[in-house]
């Protein structure tokens, strides 16, 4: 018998050991989920060339999706305390999939931005219980793990849709909100039929709500810190490719260029992220903040699709490294009958983002790359710094949880 063959079990329960049977349907619903997440990224398209809106019509019914997406993350929180993750992550998916379908079939204007509203209130409606259910389940010392095997899922499955969304987007758009529908279903109804109720029992003496969250002041500059750090990352897939074809080259070398995200995050993630997780999650988030920032201002040196691979390979790391470390983060901050409403706060930071990163992104663009690029590494410098000075804090109230 070879070391190898000795060392690789012991590898694969490393990786993917230890984690409950639960996880893995989450894990499992998750993956099949994001395989069918055909209509966000082709949202534009379809609203302009199956719908003849303009450019601007379009832009201000997305916008109505952003308005959605903001309250979509503090209610689902709020839903998962009150009344269960599980109950709240079937009804988020089973909501999107009847709202995919109905946006997939209206054709007036009032209906889609009616139709756009609710779906950015309810497509991402399961990831507070979500994350709830992942702090739930795993114990501390697996958590990081177990976030960063989602992130993967999430990363490998959207890769595989962009590509199958594409190509079928080619036979008419109405096929793509039926495979999004179909998955959502699938999603919501494994998780009620195989996923337990988790939600802690709450006692007489916890109590509170978002005044509660909201007056955690740790958990509050986290969630500013991710809130600039998202703001840099989205810049990705707002901006970025109107600078890319604003250098004269073509739109395929954009996709080339985010192929080598897609690629480098199924590869090298699952390799990383068990030995990360032994570290102080704290610590290493900040240094994924810095590389992503670093990755970003390299931008502003490249002109070629190499040039732009080289710096998406960059920023890529970064967001290698962070993978799983802020679910950590919030699960060892939040009390456990407010974990939906802390995980809600993060949310915000990204649907906050998400807003911002389009509006201000392309107001630097306008005025220069050479502005905008060394901006967004100086605000991925600026999250990564400010992860540093709360760490302590961090540290202090995580062991308070815990004990």
């Amino acid at each position: 018998m070879t070391s190898a063959t000795v060392s690789r079990p012991g590898f694969l329960r490393a990786k993917v050991g230890g984690l409950p049977r639960a996880f893995w349907v989450l894990f499992s619903g998750t993956l099949v989920n994001r395989l069918g997440t055909m209509v966000e990224p082709f949202i534009g398209v379809y609203l302009t060339q199956a719908r003849g809106m303009s450019i601007g019509a379009a832009g201000l019914v997305m916008t109505v999706f952003g308005v959605g997406s903001l309250a979509s993350q503090p209610v689902a929180g709020w839903l998962a305390d009150h009344f269960g993750r599980r109950v709240t992550l079937t009804g988020g998916m089973l909501a999107t999939s009847v709202t995919m379908l109905f946006l997939g079939y209206s054709t007036s204007l009032p209906a889609i931005v009616a139709g756009m509203l609710i779906l950015g209130v309810v497509v991402d409606a399961y990831r507070p219980a979500s994350q709830a259910l992942v702090a739930d389940l795993v114990g501390p010392a697996d958590r990081a793990r177990a976030y960063g095997l989602l992130f993967w899922a999430i990363n490998l499955g959207f890769a595989i849709a962009m590509v199958a969304g594409g190509w079928m987007a080619q036979s008419g758009f109405t096929v793509l909100f039926w495979v999004d529908a179909v998955t959502c279903a699938i999603f919501g109804l494994l998780v009620w039929r195989a996923v337990p109720e988790t939600r802690p029992a709450k006692t007489a003496a916890e109590s509170g709500g978002f005044r509660e969250v909201l007056r955690d002041r740790v958990m509050v500059a986290f969630a500013l810190a991710n809130l600039v750090f998202s703001f840099v990352y989205l810049q990705a897939y707002t901006v970025l490719p109107l600078a890319v074809t604003g250098r004269g080259l073509p739109a395929s070398a954009y996709g080339w260029a985010m192929a080598v995200n897609g690629l480098l995050i199924v590869v090298a993630q699952p390799l990383t992220t068990g030995w990360l997780a032994r570290h102080d999650h704290t610590r290493v988030l900040a240094a994924g903040f810095a590389v992503v920032g670093i990755g970003f201002a390299l931008t502003t040196f490249m002109t070629t699709t190499l040039g732009y691979a080289i710096s998406v390979a960059v920023w890529t790391s970064g967001e290698v490294i962070t993978a799983g470390m802020p679910g950590a983060i919030v699960a060892a901050l939040a009390p456990a009958h407010l974990r939906g409403r802390y995980s809600g706060l993060y949310g915000l930071s990204w649907s906050a983002a998400a807003l911002l990163a389009p509006l201000l992104g392309s107001r630097l663009l306008e005025v220069s790359e050479a502005v905008l690029w060394p901006v967004c590494g100086a605000l991925g410098l600026l999250a990564a710094a400010g992860l540093l000075a709360i760490g302590p804090a961090i540290r202090r109230q995580s062991a308070l949880s815990s004990s």
